[in-house]
């Protein structure tokens, strides 16, 4: 395909790009396409079909298809459908969860090792179709808090989508206040907000242009993804607010049993 073949994306698949780049440029989710990841997300263009490379995304996809079941809308890739899975939507308050989990944790859990033996109906009560649930979740990492905390708390703290409130930009890197995940032992907390230096652009390039002071923004590891609106950024504290709350209770039964 020529650049003057080039085929323009869904607001959903760029916005899929655009959260989806930062895991996926480390190595950690799908496959080794950062580079169409990237030029979708700042372009809104690419020379490759999303719809294959999301669908190698072995975490997100399970939860786009099965959102977009439930609410009867047709395309995973719906930017509602990727806004709720990433960041949150009142689309969410739709979902039955009991039903979403059980259907969840059917497919994934037939296809995890034993490293996944927690992906049965204990997981029910924190079960939410975000990307917070399959973090604190789904994920182990959680579970390894008492053995590895500060590896652990470290990549919970980052695979989450976190929001920050900009300070400065300067030469790609934007300076932002934002509140951190604490582990004392006991329960995750977000701490108070504190002031780090996360990459927005690429060789000047990047998925949010020259972000302004005050202005919220989404991260993803150590990536900007997107800006926040109010309304936005209040959805993400929410939903982030209640898996703490889910997974903590968990947290809170696994270690009266282990006294």
């Amino acid at each position: 395909m020529t650049i003057l073949e080039r085929s323009s994306a869904t607001l959903g698949e760029r916005l899929f790009a655009r959260y989806a780049f930062a895991p996926n440029e480390l190595g950690y989710c799908g496959p080794a396409d950062a580079a169409v990841l990237f030029e979708l997300g700042v372009t809104g263009q690419a020379d490759a079909d999303l719809v294959p490379v999301a669908r190698r995304f072995s975490g997100a996809w399970p939860y786009l298809v099965l959102l977009a079941e439930l609410s009867q809308i047709a395309d995973p890739l719906d930017v509602q459908v990727v806004r709720a899975y990433w960041t949150g939507d009142p689309l969410l308050d739709q979902i039955d969860r009991q039903r979403f989990g059980s259907r969840l944790i059917e497919f994934i859990g037939g296809q995890a090792g034993h490293y996944w033996q927690h992906l049965n109906g204990e997981l029910l009560p924190e079960a939410s179709p975000t990307h917070g649930f399959h973090v604190f979740g789904v994920y182990p990492w959680s579970r390894l808090l008492i053995r590895a905390p500060e590896l652990s708390l470290r990549v919970l703290d980052n695979c989450r989508i976190r929001w920050g409130q900009v300070i400065d930009s300067r030469d790609g890197q934007v300076r932002v206040r934002c509140r951190r995940l604490t582990w004392d032992g006991y329960r995750l907390r977000l701490d108070r907000p504190r002031v780090e230096s996360v990459r927005s652009a690429i060789d000047g390039r990047g998925f949010v242009i020259e972000p302004v002071a005050g202005q919220w923004l989404a991260l993803h590891w150590d990536w900007v993804c997107d800006r926040l609106t109010d309304d936005q950024r209040l959805e993400l504290q929410r939903r982030t607010g209640w898996q703490l709350r889910a997974t903590n209770a968990r947290l809170a039964r696994q270690l009266a049993v282990a006294g």
